[in-house]
C-alpha cells in the first residue's frame, strides 16, 4: 500500500506522512488508487505549494492539505480526510455559502474576512484573504475546490489601531490648538509689555507640551496623575527638596492632564514670584488622593505654601486667577478653592474621576 501511495504522497512532502497514514479503504474518498486523474493532480499540486492551500473534495466537502495550512488550524484536532463541516463547525454558517458557490464552478476572493474561530481552546476574532478555486474532473464538472489562504489578522488589527491613534491625534490636536489660542488671548491681554507676555506664554505652553509628552509616551489618551505632576513643576524645581510631593495613583484623561498642568504652572509660577518659593525655607505642599464623592469616583488635590511671605489677596483678577479657579475645574468637572491665608497660600480642587480611573 504505502509503495502505491508513495508518488501520490512523496515521503519529502511534510504533509505527506498523515495523508499516507489514513485508512482510505474505508474512507469516503476510496482506496487513492482509484482516486481520479483530478483528484490525484490537485493533491499533488497543494503538496507541492509553499503557500498554505486546503483542497476540499467532493459534496461532503473532505478537507486535503499541506503543511503550510497547519498553521491556519492551529491546535485544531487533525484535519485530514475529514469534512469542512466537522473542521470549522464555529464558523460554517460564514464559508459554507462560498463553498457552495466554490462548488457551483465560480472563482470566490474575499479580502480580510472577519471569523472568530476556536483553534487554541477559546474563540478568537482573525482575518482571511483567501481564493476559493473551482476543480473540474475528466468531463469538465466541478469536483471540488483548493482555498489558497492567508491570514491577515496581524495587518488587519495594526490598521484599526493606527487608525484610531490617526482619529486620537487629530481630536488631540484640534483640542490642543482651542488651547493655545484661549492662552495667547488671555495671555497677550493682560501682560505689561511683550517681553513678559512671551515669559507667561512660553511657560504655559511649555506646560503643554511637557503634558502631551506623557501622554504619547504611554500611548494613551490617559495619563498618570503623578507623571502629569512631575512634568508640570520639572522647570520650577531647584533640587532643594522644597516640593514636598504625596499622592496614589491616579490616571486623568487627557483633558484633565492639560488642565492640571496649566494649574500647577500657574501655581508654582506664582509660588517662585510671590510666595513660598520666592524666600529661602519657603515650601509647598502638594497631595492629591481618590475618594468617594456623592457623583461616585473623585480625585481632591491641595497645593499648600508654607514659610513664604505674608499673603494678601491680589488686588487685581488675572487670567491665571482665572484659569486655576474657574477653567480647569471646568475640566475636571468639579470645583476649586483659593484661600489667601496670612500664613500661606492654598489651592484645593476638587474634580471628578471615569469609574476605570
Amino acid at each position: 500500500m504505502n509503495d502505491m501511495l508513495q508518488p501520490l504522497f512523496p515521503a519529502e512532502a511534510p504533509a505527506a506522512a498523515e495523508l499516507r497514514g489514513i485508512d482510505w479503504q474505508a474512507h469516503p474518498l476510496g482506496p487513492p488508487g482509484e482516486w481520479s486523474p483530478a483528484l490525484k493532480v490537485a493533491v499533488q499540486m497543494m503538496l507541492a505549494s509553499k503557500f498554505p492551500k486546503c483542497l476540499f473534495w467532493g459534496p461532503q466537502m473532505i478537507s486535503l492539505h499541506n503543511a503550510a495550512f497547519r498553521v491556519i488550524l492551529g491546535e485544531k484536532p487533525p484535519a485530514q480526510g475529514r469534512p469542512m463541516r466537522e473542521v470549522w463547525p464555529e464558523v460554517i454558517d460564514e464559508i459554507e455559502p462560498l463553498a457552495r458557490r466554490a462548488l457551483a464552478g465560480e472563482a470566490v476572493f474575499i479580502e480580510d474576512l472577519p471569523l472568530v474561530i476556536n483553534r487554541h481552546g477559546a474563540p478568537e476574532q482573525a482575518f482571511f484573504t483567501f481564493c476559493y478555486s473551482p476543480i473540474r474532473d475528466e468531463d469538465g464538472a466541478v469536483a471540488g475546490f483548493i482555498d489558497t489562504v492567508i491570514e491577515t489578522t496581524p495587518r488587519v488589527l495594526a490598521e484599526r489601531e493606527l487608525a484610531i491613534r490617526n482619529a486620537e491625534l487629530t481630536h488631540r490636536i484640534k483640542n490642543t490648538f482651542s488651547i493655545i489660542s484661549v492662552i495667547a488671548r488671555q495671555t497677550l491681554k493682560g501682560a505689561k509689555d511683550l517681553d513678559s507676555a512671551w515669559r507667561v506664554l512660553s511657560q504655559r505652553l511649555g506646560a503643554l507640551a511637557d503634558t502631551h509628552g506623557v501622554l504619547s509616551a504611554g500611548q494613551h489618551v490617559a495619563a498618570p496623575m503623578d507623571e502629569v505632576v512631575t512634568a508640570a513643576l520639572r522647570p520650577h524645581r531647584t533640587g532643594e527638596g522644597r516640593f514636598r510631593i504625596n499622592g496614589g495613583p491616579i490616571r486623568l484623561r487627557e483633558q484633565q492632564a492639560l488642565a492640571l498642568s496649566l494649574a500647577l504652572n500657574e501655581l508654582a509660577t506664582n509660588a517662585v514670584k510671590y510666595g513660598a518659593l520666592s524666600v529661602e525655607g519657603g515650601d509647598v505642599d502638594l497631595a492629591w488622593a481618590r475618594e468617594e464623592g456623592p457623583a461616585g469616583p473623585q480625585v481632591r488635590l491641595t497645593w499648600t505654601e508654607r514659610g513664604g511671605p505674608p499673603v494678601a489677596p491680589p488686588t487685581r483678577r488675572s487670567f491665571g486667577t482665572t484659569l486655576i479657579e474657574q477653567i480647569v475645574p471646568q475640566d475636571f468637572g468639579g470645583s476649586a478653592s483659593l484661600d489667601y491665608a496670612p500664613d500661606g497660600f492654598c489651592y484645593s480642587l476638587v474634580g471628578r474621576l471615569g469609574a476605570s480611573d
